[in-house]
């Protein structure tokens, strides 16, 4: 009975790490670039009574052995990067990747952090940045009188100006990956540091190497499905109730056993 008591408090624990994990996937619903968790769960060390083919008195095998579970412990919280939709903005300087990659983002600590959030917009130097004022990596900048801007799907970045008819080239759009992007740490702002789990980045062009395309005039969206996070959350309420039922359950057990009297 002592032991349930801690089981089903480990039961609970974890289902209220998943119901965290579910509600900021429901809060960031409609932030760009946002990537959903997925919190996972591994089973406590068993308490062996009794191990399986253990050789009985009467010189028999016993098939299954005694082996009592103690519970549940959070194993980790995975982001899961597919692919969001894309809404298109008609602003020239949203910009969504289709596919695999990372933007690269100046930090102001000089270091480089990686988003997906495409939502940027040009400083007072005409520097692109994104909405904190952080530059783009490599630094784009802008002539102070252009007209329009125009990026291709292979990152390049082009202008026109006022008395000319043909688009200058400007800059060249760099994206990053890594062999693991679950493995990258969240920074907020929706921003991601390298770590020593997703390895080092890997740069390259959009449209080569595996990298993904630019699409102008779209953003993508948060890969949160409502529906399926509201399953998901309910799931999560039931198993907590049955674990607190489990404590409950437990502890008139352990009550009753106090009561006892010869």
């Amino acid at each position: 009975m002592i032991r349930s008591l801690y089981t089903g408090a480990t039961g609970m624990i974890a289902q209220q790490l998943n119901v965290d994990v579910i509600a900021n996937n429901l809060a960031n619903v409609n932030t760009i670039g946002f990537k959903k968790s997925r919190a996972d769960f591994q089973d406590l060390l068993y308490q062996t009574l009794r191990a399986p083919g253990t050789v009985s008195s009467t010189g028999n095998q016993v098939p299954t052995g005694i082996q009592v579970g103690l519970g549940v412990k959070p194993a980790g919280v995975t982001k899961i990067f597919l692919q969001g939709d894309t809404r298109n903005t008609q602003n020239e300087m949203d910009i969504a990747i289709e596919g695999k990659g990372f933007f690269q983002i100046q930090m102001p600590d000089g270091t480089i952090g990686y988003s997906r959030a495409g939502n940027f917009q040009v400083d007072s130097t005409g520097q692109v940045v994104n909405v904190d004022g952080y530059p783009l990596y490599p630094p784009v900048s802008l002539p102070q009188d252009t007209t329009i801007t125009s990026i291709d799907r292979e990152g390049k970045i082009n202008v026109m100006q006022p008395g000319t008819t043909a688009l200058n080239e400007v800059g060249q759009i760099e994206l990053a990956n890594f062999i693991n992007p679950a493995g990258l740490l969240s920074d907020g702002k929706s921003i991601y540091k390298e770590s020593d789990a997703s390895g080092t980045p890997m740069t390259g062009l959009p449209g080569s190497n595996e990298f993904g395309t630019i699409l102008q005039g779209f953003i993508e969206v948060s890969n949160v499905s409502v529906v399926e996070e509201l399953t998901q959350m309910i799931i999560a309420q039931r198993g907590y109730e049955v674990n607190s039922k489990a404590v409950q359950a437990s502890d008139e057990m352990l009550q009753q056993a106090a009561g006892l009297k010869r």
